[in-house]
């Protein structure tokens, strides 16, 4: 019998090495370099590969065909992934353990009126039909199977044919070919190189379930995110009731779109309106205060910027930020010291955006500035304003892209002025019925929203 043959590679990028390496040249990581087998024979697959001879063509000479996608019931699915799921394409969704991956694939799984094979390594029949009576059984069709060996999954799949098949999750399954165990480099390669084949050979739209390391990145070598059509990331606090599901890679459509879901006892509810739930519904003014019109991917939101400024009990002030680029806050508070005269340095700042959501649009640098002081002189902002715009290095309240939308979701929620800079080009603002307000300083905000 011939002698096994070892490599090591790296568990961060897949790189490989004939021997044990402290830092990898690829990545430029530490000690992540593990010992597996390497196997000489490639075991046959239990379908055939396209024989047919590939030659240039010219780029005019191909003929240009829509997508064919399959649309879904989940709304919010449908516009994470570009309009629809296109037949097949091979999707990774990661997330946090608990986070409800699993859930929403089970949910999707037995939703859709289409014949989908769910395929799970990692919980039995039993727990999986539990888990699916919560949720409420509506499609008949959807197959089970319980299965780690990529060989079995694929000769089912293949007996079935169904129109979706759903893999939960990539790191538990196993190629026969290759002598190391499960969620390894090599298998995690193989297993997902070997799905993206039977995807594109057949046509059927495959969904991978992939865990994810400490630091948030997807688990297993990185070229397993450049194999794939499409990674979704499934994000938010396991405290908080609200998931997000982002788009990072998509072949097939934009990578700024955003769904929100809301985790309930009987699975997760599609938030059509995430601006009623992002803002707290209160009678009375506080003080610190302001809501931020921001656009996530193609989607307009209303979000609420709290605001907490207390003098410093130690020498040397907090500067706290949720949900907000903490430098970016120790900018907008430097501008407010030096170009507005604002005595902030001796002051404690704490910052939090409500819902438990991250935002990185510069038109909440209008509102963080206008909650921190309106928190600073106690003074509450009049309800019924909402801001948008970005604050430069001179205090200048600088235009932002896409201001007719924001402007129209703001009016849809009823609210009665918006502050946008007075830069904006292209706006009529007779054309709305909610009062615009443009501004050119800080300052000329600061004296018409507490006049």
């Amino acid at each position: 019998m011939s002698k096994q043959k070892s490599a090591f590679f790296c568990q961060e990028c897949g790189f490989e090495a004939p021997k044990w390496l402290g830092k990898c040249p690829s990545c430029s990581s530490w000690n992540t370099f593990v010992e597996e087998i390497v196997s000489n024979t490639k075991s046959a697959l239990p379908f055939s590969v396209d024989s047919r001879n590939s030659k240039p063509t010219p780029i005019s000479d191909i003929q240009h065909l829509e997508e064919n996608r399959i649309p879904l019931r989940d709304t919010e699915l449908n516009r994470v992934l570009g309009g629809g799921l296109v037949k097949g394409a091979l999707v990774l969704i990661g997330g946090e353990p608990g986070i409800g991956k699993s859930t929403l694939m089970l949910q999707m799984a037995i939703e859709e009126p289409l014949s989908i094979l769910y395929v799970s390594g990692e919980e039995s029949e039993q727990q999986i039909r539990m888990r699916a009576e919560r949720i409420g059984i509506k499609n008949q069709a959807c197959q089970l199977l319980t299965e780690t060996n990529l060989i079995n999954i694929i000769n089912h799949a293949k007996a079935l044919m169904p129109q979706m098949l759903i893999i939960d999750s990539i790191q538990t399954l196993y190629f026969s070919a290759i002598d190391s165990s499960p969620g390894s480099v090599s298998q995690v390669r193989e297993c997902t190189a070997q799905l993206l084949r039977f995807a594109k050979e057949t046509n059927v739209p495959v969904f991978l379930i992939g865990h994810i390391t400490k630091d948030g990145s997807i688990a297993g070598p990185k070229v397993l995110e450049h194999m794939v059509d499409a990674v979704l990331q499934f994000e938010g606090d396991r405290n908080h009731v609200y998931r997000l599901l982002r788009t990072v890679k998509n072949r097939f459509g934009s990578t700024n779109e955003l769904g929100i879901y809301e985790m309930q006892g009987t699975g997760l509810r599609v938030v059509d309106n995430p601006s009623e739930i992002l803002i707290t519904n209160t009678d009375s003014n506080l003080s610190g205060v302001a809501i931020a019109t921001t656009i996530e991917g193609m989607r307009p939101l209303q979000v609420e910027v709290q605001a907490l400024v207390s003098s410093a009990a130690y020498g040397t002030p907090q500067r706290s930020s949720t949900g907000f680029d903490a430098k970016r806050l120790n900018m907008l508070l430097a501008v407010m010291e030096k170009r507005c005269g604002f005595k902030l340095a001796a002051k404690d700042v704490f910052l939090n955006i409500a819902g438990g959501i991250k935002v990185d649009d510069p038109a909440v640098d209008l509102a963080v500035t206008m909650a921190v002081l309106s928190s600073n002189a106690d003074l509450p902002i009049p309800q019924g304003i909402t801001f948008a715009a970005e604050v430069g290095l001179s205090g200048e309240v600088r235009p932002v892209n896409r201001a007719e939308v924001r402007i129209h979701e703001a009016q849809k929620l009823g609210y009665k002025t918006i502050y946008l800079s007075k830069y904006n080009k292209g706006i009529t603002i007779s054309d709305f019925k909610i009062k615009v307000v443009l501004c050119e300083k800080i300052e000329e905000v600061v004296r018409k929203v507490f006049s």
